[in-house]
């Protein structure tokens, strides 16, 4: 089927209005009418060819809401008008050990990224700037009536990129837990955190955004551009939790580290980070990644956010102006997601 969508033609181009084609639904498929599609840094760093080269025309988007239209023969988890979202993969092989274990981001295959990859059928996959998507039902999640469905749409992206670490590394009652930055990553963070019980910090280069972190759930707020702040706080946190694709001085941040303490990257930099190992073994820290979750974990998250009424916060636009939002997520001008109503766009 034909649809319409927004497209980067080419690599630092503006996105501009097209028409692309969508599989047939098969026996296992769903086909979405999009709703809401949130706008991620990792859109612009894509479109841009930050990553590397893209196959152009690229569609970006991979946080997905909408409404069930259509389902194959063999669907039975998910029915025509049901709330649903796809977050930032739409395949993998199903059969490696990471994919058993529940890992499919991790498939040693290689996960199908919901855009710019390439699809089981051997086509380019095209995200949720778009009014429909047709999507293997195993990788399709149900967004609980207890979310905002707009407000929904960021979750499948940055809320599972933040909910995935904060579990694995303990966050919650009695847990020193730091956020560095508060972007569209970092507010899901200190949401989450605070709502696991735990004593949550935000680091932020600016004391700006301090009355937004503290309504958002942090307990206390300090401004990294402060030099005495990494000495106040040095030795204090059992995990941190950077959001920022920036370059940062890893060691500093190791050093507000306690004992057995973790220091765990999400934020995606262009540049390669480096550190002092004696940073990590001056007080047996750990230094760690984390990218997104699976689908078992990423509905979890999503009853975990519809049962303590977390959604992001969001700005909603109209398809004219995601160039423009673009600009302002590169400005650091947007609290805390842009979120596109898909209403407009055919």
């Amino acid at each position: 089927m034909r649809v319409h969508a927004y497209a980067a033609p080419a690599a630092a181009a503006p996105l501009e209005p097209t028409v692309i084609e969508r599989r047939d639904v098969g026996p296992n498929d769903v086909l979405i009418e999009i709703k809401y599609a949130g706008i991620c840094h990792s859109d612009i760093h894509t479109v841009n060819g930050d990553w590397g080269p893209q196959p152009y025309p690229v569609v970006p988007g991979h946080e997905i809401v909408g409404i069930v239209a259509e389902t194959g023969a063999d669907v039975t988890r998910h029915q025509v008008g049901d709330r649903v979202g796809v977050g930032c993969m739409v395949g993998s092989c199903g059969q490696c050990t990471n994919c058993r274990n529940g890992d499919e981001q991790y498939c040693l295959d290689g996960m199908v990224p919901t855009y710019a990859g390439v699809d089981r059928d051997g086509t380019t996959t095209q995200g949720g700037y778009s009014t429909h998507i047709v999507v293997d039902a195993d990788f399709v999640l149900s967004v609980p009536e207890g979310i905002d469905l707009a407000a929904a749409a960021p979750l499948l992206c940055a809320g599972i990129t933040t909910y995935s670490p904060l579990r694995r590394w303990g966050a919650g009652p009695g847990r020193k837990v730091a956020v560095v930055g508060l972007g569209g990553l970092g507010h899901m963070a200190v949401k989450i955190a605070h709502a696991l019980g735990a004593e949550v910090t935000v680091l932020s280069q600016s004391l700006k955004k301090q009355e937004d972190g503290l309504r958002l759930g942090a307990d206390h707020y300090h401004a990294t551009g402060d030099p005495g702040t990494f000495e106040q706080l040095a030795g204090r946190f059992d995990l941190i939790v950077n959001t920022v694709s920036a370059t940062v001085d890893v060691d500093a941040y190791l050093g507000l580290l306690a004992v057995d303490g973790t220091l765990v990257n999400v934020g995606a930099p262009g540049e390669p980070l480096s550190l002092d190992v004696f940073s990590l073994i001056t007080a047996r820290r750990s230094y760690a990644g984390s990218m997104i979750g699976g689908i078992a974990e990423t509905q979890r998250m999503l009853d975990f956010c519809a049962e303590h009424h977390i959604g992001a916060d969001i700005e909603l636009i109209t398809a004219d102006r995601i160039n423009e939002a673009y600009e302002r997520v590169l400005a650091s001008d947007v609290r805390y997601r842009f979120v596109i109503d898909t209403a407009g766009l055919g």
